[in-house]
């Protein structure tokens, strides 16, 4: 009688071909974990991962006395712990599906979940970064529901300068803006405005980039927050305002992953050998900072 429990592996070139098919398909919708910092999870160390967060040291105005050695100073370090947590859905074929089917569903299935398995990290990093609580409502309003102004390069540059006064680092030289298609409809139009085109050497443009202003370097996405149904909100982002999972670090515990079973690898439960699925998996926690390392901007937009 034969053995109905056999286990199916992929060979190697197989299963990278559709581990790097996901991952290409992942990565443009990463836009926010892009200016995360970045921590691995370290091989069978549990679900926590630990983010850290320096101190900075006062100015030192006491002039040294010769010949005396000043007192130490204390290198003060934050620990911010978090818990990972791991997402991921499958997509089920037929048999069917695969003999008669125009298109390589295999093929299909996993681009279509590395387009949401990169929509879901990125919305649920999305969802902390925008919760933090250093915000501008535009126009000098208070609360949400006042808001009315839209985005200028006004509310930009005092985004800025809340940034600048907090001391908050800037990433390669500039601030990062997170920003959606109608904000950045608006903020073409402001006369200070200088659109991706017209850079002149300096460093290289970010995927995303369509402009900058005020010492923002603009990226445009279009998994953005809105509140109310109206209220578009904008992240001004300076370095280290927020934490995630190094999904791309090679001697993490855990990658994304494409898992594929095969028609002959459901044993007892399809006897029939008549399904196939093919799904991913991915861990992931975001965590905020440095609340005065980032601004949200909420503003209103043109019709």
């Amino acid at each position: 009688m034969p053995n109905i429990n056999t286990t199916i592996t992929l060979p190697v070139e197989t299963q990278t071909f559709y581990d790097r098919t996901l991952l290409k398909r992942m990565l443009p919708y990463l836009v926010f974990m892009r200016f995360a910092q970045k921590k691995s999870i370290p091989k069978k160390s549990g679900k926590k991962i630990n983010f850290r967060r320096y101190t900075p040291l006062p100015p030192a105005t006491t002039p040294l006395t010769e010949g005396v050695t000043p007192e130490g100073e204390t290198l003060n370090v934050d620990q911010v712990e978090a818990v990972v947590k791991f997402y991921g859905r499958h997509i089920e074929n037929s048999d069917e599906l695969d003999l008669v089917g125009i298109d390589d569903s295999l093929t299909e299935s996993s681009e279509l979940l590395g387009e949401q398995a990169g929509l879901t990290l990125d919305t649920l990093t999305r969802n902390e970064v925008c919760s933090g609580t250093n915000v501008q409502y535009a126009g000098g309003v208070t609360g949400t529901s006042n808001v009315t102004a839209k985005i200028s390069s006004e509310e930009v540059k005092k985004a800025v300068r809340t940034l600048k006064k907090a001391n908050a680092p800037t990433i390669d030289g500039s601030y990062i803006g997170v920003i959606d298609p109608d904000i950045s409809y608006d903020i073409q139009n402001d006369p200070l405005w200088m659109d991706v085109s017209k850079y002149s050497g300096g460093k290289a443009i970010m995927d995303g980039e369509i402009g900058k202003l005020g010492g923002v370097r603009f990226i445009e996405t279009t998994n953005t927050l809105v509140k109310e149904g109206k209220i578009h909100c904008a992240m001004i982002i300076g370095k280290d305002a927020y934490g995630a999972v190094d999904i791309a670090n090679k001697n993490s515990g855990q990658k994304p992953r494409i898992i594929l079973k095969t028609f002959e690898s459901g044993g007892t439960s399809d006897p029939l050998e008549q399904r196939q699925t093919v799904g991913w998996k991915a861990p992931h926690v975001a965590v905020r900072l440095n609340e005065l390392a980032m601004v949200r901007l909420e503003v209103a937009v043109s019709e």
